[in-house]
């Protein structure tokens, strides 16, 4: 195993996934890369694209939150891990199958929220979308909900 995938939400749970892939980085001497999905703004055919100040509100959200990626690697940089982080656009389930595959990753370590059962049911998850296809083990971090 050469690469930990680790996508990211900036939820609660962050922490304690960062933290356990940078232990099992360090124990299998391998690279983390550090992913967060951001869900496409959704397509209406037909409609403008919205007012401006919209736009530039989700500009500068999504400019917060690569800033915030980047302050995650820089950490488990100075903790001495080899480590890149990506920001990406697309469905997150889709993506970050798409990523472990063209990283090559013998390893995904995430977190788990613990909505309740009609949540999953209704909505689905992230985390279980990623067990049903991932071709490599994962690592599901509980969030402090669970304990």
């Amino acid at each position: 195993m050469k690469t930990i995938l680790v996508p990211v939400d900036f939820s609660d749970v962050t922490p304690q996934v960062l933290s356990v892939a940078s232990s099992m980085a360090a124990a299998f001497a391998c690279r983390l890369v550090v992913i967060y999905v951001v869900e496409p703004e959704p397509d209406f055919v037909g409609f403008e694209p919205g007012p401006p100040s919209v736009r530039l509100n989700v500009a500068r959200d999504l400019k917060t939150e690569r800033q915030r990626l980047e302050t995650m690697k820089d950490r488990l940089v100075a903790e001495g891990r080899d480590a890149a982080a990506f920001t990406m656009q697309g469905a997150a389930v889709e993506k970050i199958l798409q990523e472990a595959r063209d990283q090559n990753a013998g390893l995904i370590v995430m977190g788990s929220h613990g909505h309740g059962a009609l949540y999953e049911l209704l909505i689905g998850s992230v985390t279980q979308g990623v067990m049903k296809g991932a071709h490599c083990p994962i690592v599901i971090v509980p969030s402090k909900a669970h304990k």
